[in-house]
């Protein structure tokens, strides 16, 4: 939320949104803008924020990942002072010249990419340091200590879509010398961690080797940018960005890979344990985002997708009652009295904690009336522990400091905090234990639709095929409009935030929802954009929303003029750009044909589900020569 008082508030937020949100809007370019797009690769139209917040280096970052950010008051006063002069442009990265830095745009879309990648650790994700939370908000207590798997495989589908772009690039581009140089070395590790793969296992030493490499070329990199700014462009050949792509890609798969469960679904977060000089990674329970995040991906073929939703709808995420998903398991929470409870095992096995016990000492440990062993009810983390150690233990002095060590390791395992999540491992409510969240149901209606897709071009009406299109309707039956009010709690064509185990539908408001909402509706009614052109496959669409009846369709025209069109038996309509299309089953047709009609001009009949790039730009660019759209579709063509 912005914040009226801080001009930075609007910078950053979500780590998996910075790539999945940006990429979308990149896609959505190809398609309207493709020539346009390529050419910004290399036009120097963009700046950068001058932030006054900076992350740590690498010796701050591993000794407390939840405090690596400082705020540069200096930094800040200067960029206040230039706005009164600038405006607005005085925030932004300055030249030696004093003029507002510019660069291209392969240039902004790598810096992302590689502030992800410095975070890299291979088979668990990205490291969520640095304050940096994910999508949900829920889980937020993991960061410092959490790994994210839902950013990672939105970059797999980054790097892919970068790939297919460069391809149509310039063979060499400009770019920051200093962003050269972090592209360079960033490619240079992780070509090394990939040959190695090929030859040996990671352990947890080549792990946290690997990401130690990562982090000290990215902090190379932000010393340098903090303290001097850009030193000027340097030429970079197209095919080191290649280089970086293919070997991230190759290390990504391997992680996406090692990710899968023994149940059949995906991790979604797990938990970095940094000892010594190795880095151990533990998993997490399951989470609808995960699942999601992975179907995203682009990374998993038609029957890979089939097995992953199965096995979804099999889960304990499924909930019967909703013909919905939670977003992770429900469980029991252990009751309050039976917590900070030390085993047995625990007790006999630590010759500290038993001395403790028969001084009576209880300034770390202390025993109730039932014998059983409890630590200070005024720790309340491991540092208040670690304080209080420093206090105690010179009145033990035949202990040594693996005896300590154990006792914070006991603590630990009493209760891993290190893998506390947040409100949902805690709460029955928004995003917690038992609750359907109607935004991330939304995205993985959107994610079945997108494998959908890829199976029809790639291997057309095949059972395969047909079963995907038979998931997104389960995911789709679940969903709001489908209910009656008394199953749905709510009035089931507003859009909702959540559904707890123990109500109806809370919180209305124009959620995530409504965007997943709207993209998937013109996905089922088989519009798409290829090369700026529309063209019209709606292969997903039920027969049964084709009119038994004649129905008159009212609609708004460009200068907000009420219209009306008859639509017969077997037609539906609707409108794209304020433009109406109107859609009619034939049984004799075997092709697609459409009629575009013009305000001024003659009719266009085409056999053919395009309409050219010249018509289209029209009705993108709401210009008002397209008067309507009639589309004629062979019933066999429709597979629902």
């Amino acid at each position: 939320m912005l914040d009226l008082d801080d001009p930075w508030s609007n910078i950053g937020y979500w780590g998996d949104h910075q790539i999945i949100y940006l990429l979308k809007f990149l896609e959505l370019a190809d398609k309207y803008q493709g020539n346009d797009l390529i050419e910004w690769l290399s036009e120097e139209t963009y700046s950068y924020a001058n932030v006054p917040y900076e992350i740590s280096g690498v010796e701050q970052l591993f000794a407390n990942p939840k405090d690596t950010v400082t705020f540069n008051e200096q930094k800040q006063a200067t960029t206040e002072e230039m706005t009164e002069t600038m405006g607005s442009d005085g925030r932004l990265v300055m030249s030696d010249k004093g003029e507002v830095y510019q660069v291209n745009l392969l240039e902004k879309l790598l810096v992302p990419l590689l502030s992800k990648l410095s975070n890299f650790v291979i088979d668990g994700g990205i490291w969520l340091n640095t304050q940096r939370p994910e999508w949900n908000d829920a889980n937020n207590a993991i960061v410092g200590n959490g790994l994210s798997m839902v950013t990672l495989y939105y970059m797999r589908r980054y790097v892919t879509f970068m790939q297919k772009l460069i391809c149509r690039a310039s063979i060499n581009v400009a770019l920051s010398s200093e962003v050269a140089t972090w592209l360079a070395k960033t490619s240079e590790v992780l070509s090394e961690a990939a040959a190695s793969l090929r030859v040996e296992k990671i352990t947890p030493q080549s792990r946290k080797a690997l990401l130690t490499k990562l982090a000290k070329v990215a902090e190379e990199y932000r010393v340098g940018v903090y303290a001097n700014g850009f030193s000027g462009k340097s030429t970079v050949e197209m095919t080191e960005v290649e280089e970086l792509l293919r070997v991230s890609k190759t290390l990504l798969d391997h992680t996406i890979h090692s990710n899968k469960r023994e149940d059949g679904l995906y991790n979604a977060y797990n938990i970095l344990d940094l000892q010594g000089d190795g880095a151990n990674v533990e998993y997490l329970y399951p989470m609808l985002e995960g699942q999601v995040a992975i179907l995203s991906a682009g990374i998993l073929d038609a029957t890979q997708a089939v097995d992953l939703l199965t096995k979804l709808f099999d889960s304990e995420m499924f909930r019967e009652d909703q013909l919905s998903f939670m977003l992770y398991p429900d469980r029991d929470l252990a009751a309050f009295l039976k917590k900070n409870h030390i085993t047995k095992n625990h007790v006999d096995n630590s010759a500290l904690l038993q001395a403790m016990l028969e001084n009576d000492d209880k300034r770390i440990v202390n025993l109730d009336i039932e014998n059983r062993v409890h630590f200070n009810a005024d720790f309340e983390n491991a540092g208040v522990l670690e304080a209080r150690i420093a206090q105690v233990a010179a009145d033990y002095p035949r202990f040594g400091r693996q005896d300590w060590e154990k006792v914070a390791d006991i603590y630990e395992q009493t209760f891993n905090h290190k893998a506390f999540t947040g409100r949902s491992g805690t709460m029955f409510g928004y995003e917690g234990l038992g609750c359907i969240y109607w935004h991330m149901v939304s995205k993985l209606l959107l994610a079945v639709q997108e494998n959908y897709q890829q199976a029809w071009v790639e291997l057309g009406n095949t059972e395969k095929t047909k079963q995907l299109a038979e998931f997104y309707y389960r995911v789709r039956e679940g969903i709001g409009f489908n209910k009656t009010p008394q199953v749905y709690g709510a009035f089931p064509t507003d859009p909702y935030s959540h559904t707890p185990k123990q109500a109806g539908a809370q919180q209305p408001g124009m959620t995530g929802q409504v965007k997943e909402e709207v993209i998937t509706r013109f996905g089922e009614l088989g519009i798409a954009i290829t090369d700026g052109e529309i063209q019209i496959t709606p292969n997903l669409l039920d027969k049964s929303e084709f009119l038994t009846e004649p129905v008159a369709f009212d609609y708004f025209d460009l200068n907000g003029q009420e219209h009306q069109i008859e639509v017969e038996v077997g037609s539906l309509a609707f409108t794209l750009c304020q433009v109406p299309f109107v859609y009619t089953l034939s049984e004799e047709q075997n092709e697609v044909s459409l009629t575009v009609e013009l305000v001024n001009g003659p009719k266009i009949e085409k056999v053919s589900n395009m309409i050219p790039e010249s018509l289209s730009k029209h009705i993108f660019d709401r210009s008002g020569q397209v008067k309507a759209v009639y589309v004629t579709i062979p019933a066999e063509k429709l597979v629902i």
